[in-house]
């Protein structure tokens, strides 16, 4: 997805609301972390997925500005 501004971001974001993402975070130092959630809530400044992580459910939440910058990157499945 080419993304422009984070009015773009926010309103692709909230069309895959329910949805299974791949998601990759950029933790720096060729570090990445590549988990499978799925986009559970939009807020005005933030989103939050729910991921499992060995057999237990975590919500992480993630700025809009962290897609814009590539920090992180979803995939849908």
């Amino acid at each position: 997805m080419a993304v422009q501004s984070l009015d773009q971001i926010k309103e692709w974001v909230n069309l895959i609301i329910g949805k299974e993402v791949l998601v990759e975070v950029n933790k720096g130092r060729k570090k990445t972390i590549v988990r499978k959630g799925v986009v559970e809530n939009t807020y005005p400044f933030f989103f939050t997925l729910r991921v499992d992580v060995d057999g237990s459910c975590q919500r992480i939440s993630f700025n809009y500005v962290d897609i814009l910058t590539k920090t992180v990157e979803l995939e849908i499945l």
